[in-house]
């Protein structure tokens, strides 16, 4: 909203949350300092408002206006609510060939990849622990739980993919995906062993969206430390600086990885999908998005 020729305030942004939205207010006040030597305020709610003096009024305009064109400060990763949606989708084409990731609480299934049962919103696995501690934590909070007298059993096979002992598990899994409590508990370990750690490491990189959710998908099928050794491959060809090249090569390095394991040798989910939106310039996810995925068509506008 410009209040006269010298005296702006302007919201400079309408993501979700309200701290992003603060910290993007800073990083153009940042910018516009950078250039002119004038700070503009910026207010809790992520206003800027600025008065420069008379002799810097133009300078000022003209570096909010460049400011502003800056993509970089404008960049909101998979943080925001609405981009964390759109990674889910994502995945979810790939896991479970559908974009409505929440009809997936209850699918179980052995996908002969050495694993086990595969089950989910991710496709947590009975043989690589991550379904053991999924249902440790359901157990913890509701103890009288379908899945809880598999816990014995779920501790036995894993690291196999066995399923002694689990007989009659999966119509178990079928029936706690409507109680609340065990949807929570997967958002709950799907943030914490895979989403969450996939995006700190990749903001830490400086990546933004793309970059944040080709993190993730990699620590979804590779676990993190798996995403940790695709990550090394790929800096020894580029650095995270180098941005788009920098990407290409850990989707490079990615697909090589999936090569090496029979299950996951089709790469689609990789070579028509996140490089698509790559060679397209869209780092930041921007809708819309349309990719293939094991040859099926999908669209998000």
């Amino acid at each position: 909203m410009v209040l006269s020729a010298s005296a702006c305030a302007t919201r400079v942004s309408n993501p979700l949350d309200d701290d992003i939205l603060v910290a993007n207010a800073n990083e153009v006040a940042d910018c516009v300092e950078e250039r002119t030597g004038y700070r503009p305020d910026v207010s809790a709610d992520g206003t800027l408002s600025y008065l420069p003096p008379e002799d810097l009024e133009q300078q000022v305009n003209d570096a909010v206006d460049t400011c502003f064109l800056d993509d970089s400060t404008f960049r909101v990763g998979l943080s925001d609510p609405v981009l964390k949606d759109i990674a889910m989708q994502l995945v979810s084409s790939a896991e479970n060939s559908s974009l409505d990731w929440r009809a997936q609480y209850a699918y179980i299934e052995d996908i002969d990849d050495g694993r086990g049962y595969t089950a989910g919103i991710i496709g947590f696995c009975s043989g690589t622990g991550d379904m053991l501690e999924l249902v440790r934590a359901y157990t913890e909070a509701v103890p009288d739980n379908e899945l809880a007298p598999y816990l014995p059993a779920l501790e036995a096979v894993n690291g196999t993919d066995s399923h002694e002992g689990l007989d009659g598990f999966a119509e178990a899994w079928a029936i706690a995906a409507d109680d609340p409590d065990f949807q929570t508990a997967q958002d709950n370990e799907r943030d914490a062993v895979y989403f969450d750690p996939a995006v700190a490491l990749a903001e830490s990189d400086g990546l933004g969206a793309l970059g944040q959710f080709a993190y993730y998908d990699a620590a979804v099928m590779h676990g993190f430390e798996g995403l940790e050794a695709i990550r090394d491959t790929a800096l020894a060809m580029a650095e995270p600086s180098d941005g788009e090249q920098y990407l290409g090569a850990f989707l490079d390095a990615r697909e090589a990885e999936m090569r090496t394991e029979e299950a996951h040798e089709d790469t689609t989910r990789v070579s028509t999908a996140q490089r698509v939106f790559l060679e397209e310039g869209n780092l930041d996810l921007d809708l819309p998005l349309s990719w293939h995925v094991y040859g099926d068509a999908y669209l998000i506008d």
